[in-house]
């Protein structure tokens, strides 16, 4: 599928979002094709394609109490004893990421004297704005709902003294990496985390949550060895520069909220419906129809 392609299924998704929101019962496929300005068929197809399964399971994923049932049924947990510093990244094979972490003293920085590329590309989740240095992605913002100037300043002024380049064309590998699964090549992405020793302890435990799967901001402050810095935690998901590739999508409240999400709860839902579609759809064998 196509960057453009891409960019447009997300629209067609995130306009679902909104007539799933304004009923109080699951659509009809054509009522969906209608609003959508296309055939039922043509719809079908599409949605399909991109989310793996059909509409009408889709909108499943979306209601508001699919949180919950993803505690339910998909809750890692995060073992104390699983806690790494910033030595442990071979635990981080299985998630096909590399990383490098800045040091405390670089991070106060605040990126004096890191040259960081950035560009705009078409995702499965909008218009995203990437940024990397020359070791690796270091930032990821979704525009849907925050707008593009609002995105380009919120990943800048976390890194002021940086010096910011555009090149596209230089992250346009990783991204293809870390964006398209059917490449294989997600090895190739590597991840650049620039954050406070807490912060990268936190985005590391994020790291250890398997696709389809969620936890909480009191599990992951147990995995770190600070039960009781729940607060601090949620803060720290919340400032997670690297959206996606570091999953704070998948931190969720103890109650089954879905908590805040730094660049719009929309998109958290739509992260979180396409990842339980995918998971789904790979669970479901290649001769059955998908209903």
């Amino acid at each position: 599928m196509s960057d453009m392609e891409q960019g447009y299924h997300f629209k067609v998704m995130r306009r679902a979002i909104d007539l799933i929101d304004q009923s109080d019962e699951n659509l009809a496929l054509e009522d969906l094709a209608r609003a959508m300005d296309m055939s039922p068929a043509h719809f079908q197809r599409l949605f399909t394609k991109w989310a793996g399964v059909s509409p009408k399971k889709y909108q499943q994923y979306l209601t508001l109490g699919h949180a919950k049932a993803l505690l339910h049924d998909h809750f890692t947990t995060l073992e104390t004893s699983n806690a790494v510093g910033l030595s442990g990244s071979g635990r981080l094979h299985d998630l096909f990421l590399r990383w490098e972490a800045m040091s405390p003293g670089d991070f106060a920085q605040k990126g004096a004297g890191l040259t960081i590329y950035w560009g705009w590309f078409d995702s499965p989740f909008g218009l995203s704005l990437v940024m990397g240095t020359d070791k690796g992605i270091c930032g990821i913002g979704f525009a849907s709902e925050t707008g593009e100037e609002d995105a380009m300043l919120d990943l800048v002024s976390r890194w002021p003294k940086a010096t910011f380049v555009e090149d596209p064309m230089f992250l346009r590998p990783w991204v293809l990496s870390a964006f398209n699964e059917t490449t294989g090549e997600l090895g190739k992405t590597p991840v650049y985390m620039i954050g406070s020793p807490l912060q990268i302890k936190v985005w590391e435990a994020l790291m250890r949550i398997p696709s389809g799967q969620v936890s909480t901001y009191s599990e992951i402050a147990q995995s770190i060895g600070m039960p009781r810095a729940v607060r601090a935690v949620g803060t720290a998901v919340g400032r997670n520069p690297v959206s996606w590739l570091i999953p704070c999508h998948r931190a969720l409240r103890k109650s089954g909220a879905l908590g805040g999400y730094h660049w719009g709860l929309p998109v958290k839902r739509a992260l979180l419906a396409w990842e339980a579609a995918r998971a789904e759809a790979d669970d479901t064998p290649k001769s059955r129809e998908i209903a």
